[in-house]
């Protein structure tokens, strides 16, 4: 007996192991397809509702996407509304795991080629080619899931061999609707406990065609388990940002809300799901007798399978034709629920996009990465107007002023680095597609150069702070070449947050980044001359002199980070 349940643990931990890697496999393949077919969202809630079903059921886990969508919202791809619409359409399309289950796994004894698929899957991981290993992945994942469904359904113990325990089990079956509560509480703790809702409802569907549980009690089940599986996207989102833990919450009270109609017109929605399964010519599955002694070959087990995968989906399906009509309303009220900061301006310089942790798909956690780089070259840029500013400061105070302001940002500009650069580095290369490898080799150089940008915005302020102390100031032509000069990294500036958003460099976007260092470095020459022959004619205020060309170069060298960040992008 205690072989038996070392047994069903272990194939328990096949299927979740399966499932988890065919996901994977399915998403490496996708890759930047999947990013940009969720990036590519629209307002209309139909077509989020269908993004949803469409992703959750190529990679067969509503938490993966729910998680996902989170970590989408988080780094600002996805508005709440559509994000409210995808997760809907995640809950139809989880629906799918259960009839390929009820089909494959008890229909057709699927496992008999879960080895030969093995194979399949060894030969294709040694291939070459990228797209073939991460389609190994996927087979051998798709063979491990139903080899242990099948290693599961064998393991199950026989309650005609143990009738105390068919007693026992019988008795929480027959409190009436306390039944119904004590089972749908016992789906929610068993998809907390597994952390998958795929994997609780195999168990079910188990526990039903073995005869240990009636349809009425697997159909309990069913609704625990769509609560249960909301917690995933709480768990993700609860370091996230507001609009993120906003649609964590909209999940859980779009399936809470679908729970209590359920549970409302259980009886009369059981009926009518036994009655859609009585017409396709099978026994009405709420209306048979329970006697724990059901044959998994029988019409009667075909029946109750159909009929939990039909409740699952018809279930999901209802409730999102009821609700997609009150999107707006819902935000309104995760909204108010969660309340956005106050105080946006302490906001300005924290992570917005990475905070909440990376999305439960490697890939997609690259996009998070890329919003943050994005965001702190926004941050670097507003940066420069305080170089302008202690530039022009005539004031000791005033000059103070943004002299801490630059020391701040060169501050910030580090530890912004380090928060990007961990996030990267916790990224598993393995569960990533070579482009995108080479993608984060690229932002490591970026987010360098980025840094860099922020030591020069402070390195020019310790020049004028040594500039100051020997009472030296710059006259009206320093001024206006120094501000010169600044204009041109603020267009360079432009430039780069223009490719870095585009992802990539165009030949124009590279041209356009190439020819505004080029005039960076010819005006920085220029000016440089200028100032020499001026020494040269009159040395009487060298040591200004040598603090204006001073801030000249630092200058030129914000442009040379600046053009390489676009470099950085052309290599991907």
């Amino acid at each position: 007996m205690i072989l038996q349940i070392f047994t069903l643990v272990g194939a328990l931990g096949m299927f979740l192991y399966g499932m988890n890697l065919m996901s994977e496999g399915l998403q490496k393949a996708a890759g930047d397809r999947l990013r940009k077919f969720l990036e590519a969202m629209t307002s209309n809630r139909f077509k989020s509702v269908a993004t949803g079903l469409t992703i959750t059921s190529i990679i067969q886990s509503s938490s993966a996407t729910t998680v996902m969508v989170v970590g989408f919202v988080n780094a600002g791809l996805l508005a709440l509304n559509q994000a409210i619409g995808v997760i809907m359409g995640a809950n139809i399309g989880t629906t799918v795991t259960a009839w390929l289950i009820s089909l494959l796994g008890f229909k057709a004894d699927i496992s008999i080629l879960a080895v030969p698929l093995m194979a399949l899957g060894f030969v294709m991981s040694i291939s070459k080619k990228e797209r073939n290993k991460n389609l190994s992945e996927c087979i051998i994942g798709f063979s491990l899931l139903f080899l242990g469904l099948s290693l599961m359904k064998e393991s199950v113990p026989d309650l005609k061999q143990t009738p105390e325990v068919l007693s026992f089990i019988q008795g929480w079956t027959e409190l009436g609707f306390g039944s119904v509560i004590i089972f749908m509480l016992f789906g929610t703790v068993l998809t907390l406990v597994l952390q998958s809702s795929s994997a609780t409802m195999a168990l079910t569907l188990i526990m039903m065609s073995m005869g240990w549980i009636p349809f009425h009690m697997a159909a309990a089940m069913v609704l625990g388990e769509n609560i249960g599986t909301t917690i995933t996207a709480n768990i993700a989102a609860a370091v996230a940002n507001t609009n993120a833990r906003r649609a964590a919450l909209a999940h859980t009270l779009f399936n809470v809300f679908g729970v209590i109609w359920a549970l409302a017109l259980f009886k009369p929605f059981t009926m009518l799901v036994g009655n859609i399964i009585a017409a396709m010519g099978y026994p009405n599955p709420a209306e048979m007798s329970y006697s724990g002694t059901i044959d998994p070959t029988s019409p009667e087990s075909t029946a109750a399978l159909y009929g939990l995968s039909m409740f699952h989906t018809l279930f999901n399906t209802f409730n999102t034709c009821v609700l997609i009509w009150f999107i707006p309303q819902l935000e309104q009220i995760v909204t108010s629920v969660i309340k956005g900061k106050q105080n946006k301006e302490d906001e300005a310089f924290r992570l917005k996009f990475i905070s909440g942790g990376h999305t439960s798909t490697a890939e997609l956690s690259i996009t998070q990465a890329k919003s943050e780089i994005q965001h702190f070259a926004q941050i670097l840029h507003n940066g420069l107007g305080y170089v302008r500013s202690a530039v022009h400061a005539t004031k000791e105070d005033e000059f103070e002023h943004f002299r801490q302001k630059l020391v701040k940002y060169e501050e910030i500009s580090d530890r912004i680095e380090f928060e990007i650069a961990s996030f990267l580095k916790d990224i598993p290369e393995e569960s990533v597609s070579e482009n995108t490898r080479e993608s984060i080799n690229s932002m490591y150089k970026i987010i360098n150069e980025m840094e860099s940008l922020g030591d020069s915005g402070e390195a020019i302020s310790r020049i004028l702070t040594r500039r100051n102390k020997h009472n030296k100031k710059f006259n009206a032509d320093n001024i206006r070449n120094i501000d010169a000069m600044l204009d041109l990294v603020d267009k360079a500036y432009v430039i780069m947050i223009e490719n870095l958003k585009n992802d990539s460099v165009s030949m124009l976007g590279l041209k356009k980044a190439v020819d505004c260092e080029i005039q960076i470095n010819e005006l920085r020459n220029i000016l440089r001359e200028e100032e020499i022959n001026n020494i040269e004619k009159d040395g009487s205020n060298y040591l200004g002199s040598v603090y204006y060309m001073d801030v000249l170069s630092e200058i030129e060298r914000m442009g040379d980070f600046i053009i390489n960040i676009s470099q950085a992008l052309e290599k991907k």
